[in-house]
């Protein structure tokens, strides 16, 4: 996999994430909230699909 996902929308991902998670756990909002689970997994693998069919790249340094 391309690491096309740079630090801060890294770190945004996984927080919105893991706060969609919390929120579903929680009871405070609904089953939906566990598309959290998608900003999650690409903050933490540093790959996003959707980039690469688009061409986006916010990483500073390409790397393979």
């Amino acid at each position: 996999m391309k690491v096309n996902v740079g630090t801060i929308d890294r770190a945004a991902r996984i927080i919105g994430g893991l706060a969609l998670i919390s929120l579903t756990l929680s009871h405070m909002i609904g089953v939906w909230g566990w598309i959290g689970v998608v900003p999650l997994a690409t903050g933490l693998l540093r790959s996003c699909p959707a980039y690469s069919i688009f061409g986006v790249n916010t990483c500073g340094v390409e790397r393979d």
